[in-house]
Formats: C-alpha cells, structure tokens, sequence
C-alpha cells in the first residue's frame, strides 16, 4: 500500500543551534516527507539565516512560516502552518528533537483513517544535550540509548509497534496522554475540529486539547511506539503562569465534549 503524502510541521522559538540539529536529522530520512513547514513563533534574524541555509539545498521545499514574536503563541503559528500544508497527512515535531532516520517513515505507515498517532520521545540529560550540540550529532547507538532514562522510547521493532498501536496509553489517566512534540494527523480531520485552539496563550496543554477535540469528533488516539523515535534536547521550561487558566480549558473541553473550537484554523485558510 502506498504511503499517504506528507507534510512535517516543526514548532520552534530562538534556538537555532537545536533547529539545525533537527533540519539535520530530516534531512536524512529514509521516507521524506514531501514538504517540511516551519512554524516559526517569532524567532530573530539568526534562525532566518539558518532556514535560508538549509533551503538553498534541501532535498523537499522548506516553507518558513513566521510571525512575530508576541508572547508564547504556540497554536497561532501551528495553525498558520497547517493552513499552508499542501499533502493529505500532517507529522508534527518541535525544533529541539532529533529525529531517527525513519521517524517519519514510521508516522506514514501506522496512519490510519478516523484516527490520529501520538508518540514519545527520550529526553537527553542537560550533560548529553550540551555534548550533543557541541559535536553536532545526530545519529545514537543502543548503547547510546540505554544511558537514558525512556530507553523504550529508544526501540524499534515492527510487530510489536503493530501490537501496542491500539492498547498503549489509551484509556484512564492517559486517555488523552500526547506529546506536542511527536504527533501526527490526516489534515482533512485538523481541519474538521478547527486546527489547534487560540484561546491557549502561554504555556499549557493545547496538544492534548486538540486530541480531545479529535476524540470527541470519533477520530481515536493511536500510540506509536517502539517507532517514531525521537530525542528531545534538554532545556529550562517554560512560563508556566497560565497552566491553571489552559488546564481548565482542556477540563472544559473534555466535560462539554467540545469537538470544534472558535478560534482556530480557518481563519488562515484561502477563502
């Protein structure tokens, strides 16, 4: 069965030494996507020289989509991008991952109608992420892996990947357990709950909202594990003074069983 066409979307702010480690890692996928979109949340001018780079001679076109910088504005410029993406299924990363070389190919294939794919990643130690950007690396050995602390997030391994797609994180607590970072969705559903909520300023959990929105719409969670491996730089976090404010519109959201939001995608879309 052919591969559905794709388009990555990679979330960043101000970091570039993280982004080139990222572009890097796309670069050398084994299944390319066939667009990489980057929803720029209002970095300066030394990450615009670096997409400039790496567009004179990227193997897919590499679409710049940017605004400026206003605060955390995460799902503004999530939705821009989802507006512009031209393929039929949308993989979602952030600019401090790297990925392994068939990340994306592991997105493609479990994708599945009526549903959306939530993966994990390994989070590399302040120590590693340092020796990582300083050595520009973006290829890790199991030995590599089993320093860190997800070392089951590090695996690969088809049939059990199969196995856990419809069992892994489902229900209870982790019913609507995603990571931003590591997700993908067939746009035409992005679009049928609106893209991700605008009401989200600041930090906070507007991933698993859209996935609510998405449940609540009858478009299931899978999990993609032992796939989809990525590995997450380590960095301060951030301003966390509207996670109450956010949490309770998830909260709201799960109640109400809200499947649409007000302020989202459409207003970007071509009329």
């Amino acid at each position: 069965m052919a591969l559905p066409t794709c388009s990555l979307i990679i979330t960043t702010y101000n970091w570039p030494q993280a982004l080139q480690l990222c572009l890097q890692s796309v670069r050398q996928q084994k299944v390319m996507p066939q667009e990489v979109l980057i929803a720029d949340d209002g970095s300066g001018e030394e990450t615009q020289k670096l997409i400039q780079q790496f567009q004179q001679d990227f193997p897919v076109p590499l679409h710049h989509v940017w605004h400026p910088d206003n605060g955390f504005q995460r799902s503004k410029i999530l939705n821009k991008a989802i507006a512009q993406a031209k393929y039929s299924y949308v993989v979602q990363i952030d600019g401090d991952v790297i990925v392994h070389p068939r990340f994306v190919q592991d997105h493609l294939t479990l994708a599945t109608q009526e549903r959306f794919l939530a993966g994990g990643r390994i989070n590399l130690s302040p120590e590693i992420s340092a020796l990582v950007l300083a050595k520009q690396i973006t290829h890790f050995s199991l030995a590599d892996i089993v320093k860190t602390s997800n070392l089951f997030n590090g695996l690969r391994w088809r049939l059990l990947r199969k196995f856990l797609a419809n069992r892994y994180k489902l229900t209870g607590k982790n019913k609507y357990y995603v990571k931003g970072c590591n997700m993908s969705f067939w746009r035409q559903d992005l679009l049928r709950v609106n893209g991700y909520n605008e009401n989200y300023v600041g930090w906070g959990p507007e991933d698993s909202e859209i996935a609510a929105r998405l449940m609540n719409a009858g478009i299931r969670k899978r999990s993609l594990k032992m796939g989809g491996v990525q590995y997450h730089l380590h960095h301060p976090y951030v301003d966390t003074s509207r996670k109450a404010i956010n949490e309770e519109l998830l909260r709201t959201t799960i109640k109400t069983n809200i499947t649409y939001c007000e302020k989202g995608v459409d207003q970007y879309l071509q009329k």
